[in-house]
Parts: C-alpha cells; structure tokens; sequence
C-alpha cells in the first residue's frame, strides 16, 4: 500500500487535497498523509491497503504521532456524525486540514456529496473572513467546525452580519479543547446551535457530542480513565507497533483506544471529561486536579480561558500555575479557588494573557503554557 505525503505549507489551498483523499477513500488511490512541517518523513509500512489517511496527533503534549485511519473508520465517523446531528449538508472549513478536526470536515464533504467552502487557514482568524466565507455557503443546511477560541474571536463585539452568519449554521461543532461555560452560555444565549465535541485523531475526530457517544461508540470508564470502542478507531500509529498494542487493545470481543483522558460515565450512558492524567498536580502531598482548577477559574466572567499545570518546587513538589485569558483581581481568582476546591488548589503563579498560545490546529500549546508560567516563577 502506497503513502502520499502532502506538504500544506501556509498558502497550500485545502481545496487541491479532495481529489487525493476522494480517491483514497475509493481505495483508488494511495493513502493521503497531510502534513505542515517540511521536515516530516513517514517510515513504516501501512498494514493494509485499507488505510486512507494518516494524520498527526496534535503534539499538545509531546510528540505527534502518525495515526493510521481505514476507509471503514472514516466512513463510520462520517454517517455517525450526520446521524447524531439528524443532518448533513454543506461544511465551512475553518482549521488546517493537517489536523483531523479539518480534514474531517473535507471527509464529511467528499462522503456528503456536497461542495466545502474554504476559509484561508494560513492566515490568522479573522471574524470578517469568517463572515465572508460563510456567506459563500449555498446548502439548506449548514455545518462547521471551529475550536473555543475562534468562537470567542467571532463573539467578542460581533458585528450584526457575524451574528445572523452563525445563527444561519444549523450546527457548530466546537472541539479541540474545553469550552468554558460562559462562552457556551453566551453562545446559546445568542441563538447558536453550538455542539460540544470531544475525541481525538485515534478516533477519527469527534466521538462524543454533547456529551453523548456518536452512534454505534461505546465510551467506558476504568479507575478514572476513558477508553473508547467502535468502527470509527484508528488502526494504530505507522511505524510503531509496540505503541499501537500499548494503546489498542482487545477486550470482551471488542477493539478498544486507552486514552490519557480522566472522566466518568453515568448509567444513561452520558460522559462527563474532566482532564488529562498529567492534569494531576501533586503539591505538599496532596493531589490537585488541572481541569477543575481550570474550571474554578473559568466560572468568573472575567476569564474567558484558563489553563492550570504543574511546575517543579524543591519545598512543594509541586506548585499550581495558571494562565488566565482576561484581566481578573487576583485576590478574587484565588478567593474562588480556594473557596471551590480548597488552599493547596490555589494556583502559586498567575499569568495573565491577552490571548492563549495555541498549535496551528487551535489547541492550547502546553508546552508554551509550562514555558511562560515556568519564567514567572523565576
């Protein structure tokens, strides 16, 4: 089975891939590898002439990983997701496509049979060219994907024409990272039909919408941790086996993905994410949650985004640091937290941002978050 790296350099137009992938999602053609770093080399063999995608994991937290994705997994991801929305229609693309959140809105398109308008992701968001673009779409219904903070961009002083171009989307996906519950509430507030989405590109995208498993996904929670069955999982990484069978794994007759997400799962069957298992701060002895601190933050209206990690203390072990989107009192950011989750929560080291560091896919740049926080502490 062949692979065909494609270069997506800043100024590639995303419209030059639906040919390669609607030929490999034919089988008529070789597996499509997208990609924006030039330096990327692809080595390993694909294990079946099914693969029709390989695409990188975001490196949020490390180093990216080539995810293999079969036609099945990418047709099972597509018809769950017209079948969980109770639609299907025409697709804005709003992110890189070297990242699965926007290839996927091209996948949808080519199995949809409709025509993607596409936004220039090469050059930095912009609500007005947003607006322009969306005023290309022609379809009765009417889908994009969009990550926290290019939401909150579109809502920050919206002009009137932004306003009625996201009202007119029939659906809104948002992915990439949590969203925090006063730009959600002031989303739906203003009439939009915002989705939250949660997964990652081992499945495909999006598995998890509103909370709720795509159909024919089951979602599981052992000892805190997530693990997700399905048609639409990846079939490894290429290149590297003994990671494909540390995170792939066989039981009671089905394929599942261990993820590195904490969560439960209620009884109806609804999943509730509550962070990442290196969220886990460990100070004085205690054990911090990341995610809820970033949560006891985002409650204020002045915080539009949050982010909390550990940093290395030689007294504590540990001590919280946050980052904060907005401009809030710190008496009052600390007074929430503690009176939330208790004194060793309080975050030790406070930066205030106008705008999060992000990875080219729109998600929170950790290791530029570590870096900022580890020189304030400094």
């Amino acid at each position: 089975m062949e692979l065909l790296p494609v270069h997506t350099p800043a100024g590639y137009h995303a419209g030059d891939l639906l040919a390669p992938l609607a030929a490999a999602l034919a089988g008529e053609g070789p597996a499509v590898a997208p990609h924006a770093d030039p330096a990327q080399t692809f080595s390993g063999e694909l294990p079946n002439d099914d693969i029709a995608l390989v695409i990188s994991t975001s490196g949020s937290t490390g180093t990216p990983k080539q995810t293999m994705l079969s036609i099945d997994a990418l047709a099972a991801s597509s018809m769950a997701t017209a079948e969980s929305l109770q639609k299907d229609g025409q697709w804005l693309l709003a992110l890189p496509v070297h990242f699965i959140a926007g290839v996927q809105v091209l996948v949808r398109s080519l199995f949809a049979g409709t025509e993607p308008v596409l936004l220039d992701t090469a050059k930095p968001f912009d609500p007005a060219a947003f607006t322009s673009a969306a005023r290309e779409l022609t379809d009765r219904t009417r889908l994009t994907s969009l990550v926290p903070t290019q939401l909150h961009r579109l809502l920050t002083d919206p002009a009137e024409e932004t306003l009625k171009a996201l009202r007119r989307f029939d659906a809104i996906l948002l992915g990439g990272a949590a969203a925090g519950p006063a730009l959600l509430a002031e989303a739906r507030g203003l009439g939009l039909n915002v989705v939250t989405t949660y997964g990652m590109s081992e499945t495909a995208g999006g598995c998890v919408y509103d909370g709720v498993p795509l159909p024919g996904v089951e979602v599981q929670d052992y000892e805190g941790r997530l693990w997700i069955a399905g048609e639409l999982l990846a079939d490894g990484y290429l290149g590297a086996p003994e990671l494909t069978a540390e995170r792939f794994a066989f039981h009671s007759g089905k394929r599942w993905f261990r993820t590195d997400d904490t969560g439960s799962v209620a009884t109806d069957g609804t999943v509730t994410v509550t962070g990442r298992l290196d969220d886990v701060i460990v100070t004085g002895g205690v054990k911090v949650s990341g995610a809820a601190v970033t949560a006891a933050a985002e409650q204020l209206p002045e915080v539009h985004q949050a982010v909390a990690v550990g940093l290395p203390d030689d007294e504590w072990g540990a001590v919280v640091g946050l980052v904060v989107v907005g401009s809030v009192p710190l008496d009052r950011l600390r007074g929430t937290i503690r009176e939330a989750l208790g004194a060793p929560a309080v975050p030790k080291i406070v930066v205030e941002l106008e705008r999060m560091p992000l990875l080219p896919n729109g998600k929170t740049d950790r290791v530029a978050v570590r870096r900022l926080l580890g020189a304030a502490k400094h």
